[in-house]
């Protein structure tokens, strides 16, 4: 059997309570690029109280969470995975579960983006989706001042859903949030 926690050139790992991991999600909170391009919150510097507060949200409320690692070219023994994102799927919410569908979050350091590691991510996190979690309908959104963010997920299999409009405030004006998904059938459809 060959590993479910790997593609091609990643390892995915378990978000673990090690203070290299809380300083590892600390780092990508506070990437203030990479908090724009993903998150709607109030863009402020990032303390360590709010990233532990999102690892343990990682761990308690999403379905997999885990840390993107560059898997070792060489013997695995000879050399440690590089960690160079976070990629998770949402939990359903209580009572929801039989819809089974959820959305993706994914964050990739600075100096890793542009290189189709994110893409290398999201096909894993939606094939496991598919494939061990049983979901039938997979989401992401991203903000229409990320326009390579919705052509990346188009040509990854993604249809646009939707557009809730002027929804975010960045950088001094209005953006909408767009909203794609794929199904279970249509993945499997691509896979062929």
């Amino acid at each position: 059997m060959r590993n479910p926690f790997r593609s091609e050139r990643l390892l995915y790992r378990a978000i673990k309570d090690t203070p290299e991991d809380a300083a590892f999600v600390h780092s990508v909170q506070d990437d203030p690029e990479a908090y724009a391009l993903s998150n709607m919150a109030l863009l402020r510097p990032e303390t360590t109280k709010s990233s532990a507060e999102w690892k343990k949200h990682l761990d308690e409320e999403r379905l997999i969470a885990v840390i993107i690692c560059i898997a070792p070219l060489s013997n695995p023994a000879e050399k440690d995975p590089v960690p160079i994102g976070i990629v998770s799927l949402a939990k359903p919410c209580a009572g929801l579960e039989h819809h089974r569908n959820s959305s993706i979050a994914i964050d990739v350091i600075e100096a890793h983006r542009g290189k189709g590691y994110g893409s290398e991510a999201i096909r894993w996190m939606v094939d496991w989706g598919f494939r061990t979690a049983g979901l039938h309908r997979i989401g992401i959104q991203c903000f229409s001042y990320n326009p390579g963010a919705a052509r990346l997920y188009e040509r990854l299999g993604f249809v646009p859903e939707g557009r809730r409009r002027e929804e975010v405030w960045f950088n001094g004006a209005w953006h909408d949030v767009l909203q794609f998904s794929v199904l279970e059938h249509e993945w499997k459809e691509r896979q062929r």
